[in-house]
């Protein structure tokens, strides 16, 4: 398997633009490159039955999120609060920043 490229990060605001969660938007809270996959806060959950650990424990089902394809994600553009494509470009200091392509703003955290 080839490693994956994705455009988010851990803390970006996304929205859902396929599946049964379309339309709601969610933090991401980890991104999975090599499966191009990442967790959304409340979006895409699952049920987990768990069985006990000892004698003293009861067995438990578990909500919890489960991985998203990137390609159902759009990343919200912090400055124009807008869902749009993501570019990546250089600056003359030689650091890599990604930006909005609607407002061309740098959606890197300051």
């Amino acid at each position: 398997m080839t490693l994956g490229r994705t455009y988010l990060k851990a803390d970006d605001q996304v929205e859902v633009i396929a599946g049964k969660d379309k339309g709601r938007v969610g933090k991401v809270l980890k991104v999975f490159p090599a499966e191009s996959k990442a967790t959304v806060e409340r979006i895409n959950m699952i049920k987990r039955h768990t069985k006990p650990r000892d004698a003293s424990q009861q067995g438990q089902i578990v909500e919890r999120e489960a991985p998203i394809h990137v390609s159902n994600l759009l990343l919200i553009c912090p400055e124009c609060a807008q869902t749009g494509r993501i570019g990546r470009k250089v600056l003359e200091d030689g650091t890599k920043v990604r930006f909005c392509k609607k407002c061309s703003e740098s959606i890197e955290s300051k």
